[in-house]
């Protein structure tokens, strides 16, 4: 994840109070922040409730952040813990209704394949869901957000070998599930995971 421009000058004006500064970091970040909590939580409104959270705890900690560290792995590290906490006292419940049917240009796909396309993304929730919290966001920060291991392992304050064995792990019983699921034999992670 790229940082953005005048970022710097932003974190170094908010640590001094400016919320002005904090309001453009907020604006930066605000979708990184909602989709990381979406696909961990898995609805729009425990997403939203997270994310203000997720904001509320980095104001609150922004003179403790260490600017060798990347601000975005550093806030969506945040933003996964309070949602790690929140999987773990309950068990979400996936709703149907909110996931989104990819935006396909007219009269490219029929409405079967539209449909057939809303049920392979609720069958990749529902897999995710499947998966114990800090597996779940290790996956989410690799393959939705292009993390390193190191940027994974630092967020989740886990070594490096527990993180690439986390992702096997999850990858392996996310493929295994797809394969029992779905009759066809596709590459199940790399159609899982793309």
């Amino acid at each position: 994840m790229q940082d953005h421009e005048g970022e710097s000058d932003w974190i170094i004006r908010a640590q001094q109070g400016d919320d002005l500064a904090f309001t453009r970091l907020v604006d930066a970040y605000q979708r990184p922040v909602f989709n990381l909590c979406y696909r961990m939580l898995g609805n729009t409104q425990d997403a939203e409730d997270a994310s203000q959270e997720a904001f509320l705890r980095a104001y609150r900690s922004l003179r403790s952040y260490d600017n060798a560290r990347a601000f975005s792995t550093w806030l969506l590290s945040i933003a996964a813990h309070h949602c790690i906490d929140q999987i773990r006292r309950r068990r979400p419940v996936v709703s149907v209704e909110e996931l989104p049917v990819p935006d396909l240009p007219d009269g490219s796909v029929n409405l079967e394949t539209k449909l057939s396309k809303k049920e392979e993304r609720i069958k990749i929730r529902n897999l995710l869901n499947a998966l114990e919290p800090t597996d779940r966001a290790t996956v989410i920060m690799y393959y939705w957000y292009d993390f390193s291991y190191a940027e994974i392992s630092q967020a989740l304050k886990l070594t490096e070998s527990a993180v690439k064995s986390r992702l096997h792990r999850a990858r392996r019983l996310m493929s295994q599930r797809w394969l029992e699921e779905n009759s066809s034999p596709v590459l199940a992670t790399e159609r899982i995971l793309a």
